[in-house]
């Protein structure tokens, strides 16, 4: 075969083989500047992959030590005191108690209570310090007043199950 390929070239006329060769030269050429083109764009483009991984790389870094930092923490503990005193103690300290309107214990484990008109927002922070105890809300019925961001409360507490 390689002799075939040597005869069939001497057999063109030189100016043949000139025109053969630049073309074969420009082809080259070509094919190497557009290999060069797709390599930048891919290079670009993963360098930007790069930025956004190492974000990620970043965010999971900072939620690790979170992790670490919340496993490292003790349980709260739990109020060893009986549920409706919790809830009346958290009352006062939260000074809520000129809203409220009921409180009784069904039984050890529940307490009903109601507010009649306080600020939504005072119903929340009241909530999340009392899940700081280990309590819950079981039920609850929230109606919107008359004037804006006041509320009325109903709900049944629960302390929550050991785990």
């Amino acid at each position: 075969m390689k002799s075939a390929l040597r005869a069939a070239w001497a057999s063109r006329a030189p100016r043949e083989r000139l025109v053969i060769t630049l073309l074969a030269a420009i082809l080259g050429a070509a094919s190497y500047l557009g290999l060069l083109y797709s390599a930048d764009r891919a290079r670009a483009q993963l360098g930007l992959s790069v930025a956004a991984l190492r974000t990620q790389a970043a965010l999971l870094e900072q939620r690790a030590a979170e992790h670490q930092r919340l496993r490292a923490t003790p349980a709260p503990t739990v109020s060893p005191t009986d549920l409706r005193t919790l809830v009346r103690e958290r009352v006062d300290a939260a000074r809520l108690s000129g809203a409220l309107t009921l409180l009784e214990a069904p039984d050890a484990a529940h307490v009903r209570i109601a507010f009649g008109a306080m600020a939504f927002g005072d119903w929340l922070d009241w909530i999340a310090a009392l899940q700081t105890q280990q309590v819950r809300v079981e039920a609850a019925r929230i109606e919107a007043l008359a004037a804006p961001g006041l509320v009325s409360v109903s709900a049944t507490l629960a302390r929550a199950a050991p785990q």
